[in-house]
């Protein structure tokens, strides 16, 4: 399954400028999400972060894994139709590189436990084949 923009914008709240997610390009739920962030110099944070050499900050990228997995945990546990609100509970990350604009990261999702409201996902982004980030994120959901 992929999904485009206004698809994605029906699965979780953010927009503009926070929206971290611009397309899905395979979702296998309970088994995996592969999603394209594009890296723009049009991006605000880039204004202060750093105007010399811009770098994506490290919150960003760990922010685009929690939409992503957002988006995973919606159509793994079949939540089609319901309005949810994610609060991330843990995270532990890893960088490996700067992310600079230009760059596309490939966020890849996969399961380690999910349970009725709650989860814990192992993620990763990638820049081509090279690891940019990895994480390990716990979240929970509340419906409205």
């Amino acid at each position: 399954m992929q999904l485009d923009i206004q698809e994605i914008q029906k699965v979780i709240p953010h927009r503009f400028p926070f929206l971290m997610i611009d397309r899905v390009i395979e979702l296998i739920p309970n088994e995996k999400l592969v999603a394209i962030k594009n890296v723009s110099v049009n991006e605000a944070h880039f204004q202060g972060h750093f105007p010399a050499e811009k770098v994506m900050p490290g919150v960003l990228m760990v922010e685009a894994m929690a939409q992503a997995g957002c988006i995973y945990f919606y159509y793994s546990k079949n939540m089609q139709g319901k309005n949810l609100i994610y609060y991330l509970a843990k995270t532990t990350a890893k960088f490996h590189r700067v992310v600079v604009p230009g760059d596309q990261l490939r966020i890849e999702v996969k399961t380690m436990k999910l349970l009725a409201k709650a989860g814990f996902l192992e993620c990763k982004c990638f820049v081509g084949d090279a690891i940019a980030v990895e994480a390990e994120i716990g979240f929970g959901i509340k419906e409205v």
